[in-house]
């Protein structure tokens, strides 16, 4: 059976050919494990961790002892958020995130909201973009963290992060971004945008699943952090666990690859992205989900007024693999949290569609993926006899 043009690419990535290559002599040659450093075999290893964690840390302006490898985003952001609240727990019990945040943020703050923390969940405007003015209102003398993602995993909507860096630090609050939709694919500068912890993975960007970082500021200020994994001791004692070098260089290559085309593939997958958003606005009743401009290049989010929601994406399935939201929640019939925050009626919040561009996206795709969509909407408005 001929698979669908894959659209999805915000739910994850294939592995590129070149990551793959510079992963597979770490499973059977240099399989060392990299703590055991008495030996060539532990040594080995251990050159290919610290290869990628330099241009990991090179690629956000950080530091290599900066980045501690974790599982995923997931646990990142589980480990920035749980462990600045417990490291932080004599100095104020309030944290600020935003209502469209992905889950792996918002639940664990509503884990500590049930040990009695305090949670501000800032709204967005209609755009996705949040109101500055709102975040500093909300800042209080016991507010120790703001956790605010770079670009949204559905609406693909990039925030103002280094103004919201500059915020946290005037008013001395820790500034924790998810950055996994962002690395590699539009700039980052921890430095010149005052991030104090950045949770990052390597399966958005063309590397293995099952391994992410942390970034955790060293000095100005030096974040502390409850480690959440005890064992071993490894990276710093933040996260114990045997490291996994084939993920790791995977990862490291990732990100190299990465950056060396980010600028040509961004302008890309614009103009597919531009051209697709062209056509379907020319149809009544079609609403881009988020800001126009400031999102990311391979995003393009719309809600479909007269259609089922699930409905509309089976009749895209044959052709193209889309989602309607975030691949962690598609299990759910409830509409989407992120294009309810925007304002949207239930119905047309449940009739989104998310096309996630990327590397392998061609023009030709595009094309029959414009032309399967219109023919779509225009069959499942017929058959529902509703007139937009």
């Amino acid at each position: 059976m001929q698979k669908p043009i894959y659209l999805d690419c915000h739910s994850t990535t294939p592995v590129d050919q070149r990551v793959l290559d510079a992963m597979l002599p770490y499973f059977t040659e240099a399989f060392g494990n990299p703590s055991s450093t008495s030996h060539a075999y532990g040594w080995e290893a251990e050159a290919g961790v610290k290869q990628a964690r330099e241009i990991i840390a090179n690629a956000i302006n950080a530091s290599p002892e900066e980045i501690i490898f974790t599982s995923g985003a997931t646990e990142a952001n589980n480990l920035a958020i749980k462990g600045v609240a417990e490291a932080y727990f004599s100095q104020g019990q309030h944290i600020i995130t935003v209502a469209t945040e992905h889950r792996a943020v918002l639940d664990p703050c509503q884990y500590l909201e049930s040990l009695g923390f305090d949670i501000t969940y800032l709204p967005v405007k209609e755009d996705g973009l949040i109101d500055l003015e709102e975040l500093k209102n909300a800042i209080r003398p016991d507010t120790i963290l703001v956790s605010v993602m770079v670009a949204n995993n559905e609406i693909g909507v990039i925030q103002p992060i280094a103004e919201i860096g500059r915020i946290c630090h005037e008013k001395e609050v820790l500034f924790h971004t998810d950055a996994a939709q962002a690395i590699a694919k539009i700039p980052l500068d921890v430095q010149g945008m005052n991030i104090d912890l950045m949770s990052l993975t390597a399966h958005k960007v063309y590397g293995p699943k099952g391994i992410g970082a942390l970034y955790v500021r060293r000095r100005n200020p030096r974040v502390r952090l409850a480690s959440q994994i005890q064992g071993g001791g490894q990276e710093r004692g933040i996260r114990s666990g045997t490291l996994y070098p084939p993920q790791i260089v995977g990862f490291g290559k990732a990100v190299e690859l990465g950056l060396e085309e980010r600028d040509t593939e961004a302008e890309r997958q614009k103009q597919l992205r531009d051209r697709a958003w062209q056509e379907f606005s020319q149809l009544e009743g079609v609403h881009l989900n988020g800001h126009p401009e400031q999102r990311l290049p391979g995003n393009l989010n719309i809600s479909v007024e007269g259609v089922d929601g699930t409905a509309l994406i089976l009749g895209l399935q044959p052709v193209i693999a889309v989602s309607s939201g975030s691949a962690c929640s598609s299990q759910s019939t409830e509409p989407s949290h992120v294009i309810t925050a925007l304002g949207r009626p239930k119905a047309l919040a449940q009739a989104s569609v998310r096309f996630g561009l990327g590397r392998f996206t061609t023009s030709e795709a595009i094309d029959q993926a414009i032309e399967q969509t219109v023919t779509t909407i225009h069959s499942l408005r017929k058959a529902n006899a509703v007139q937009v």
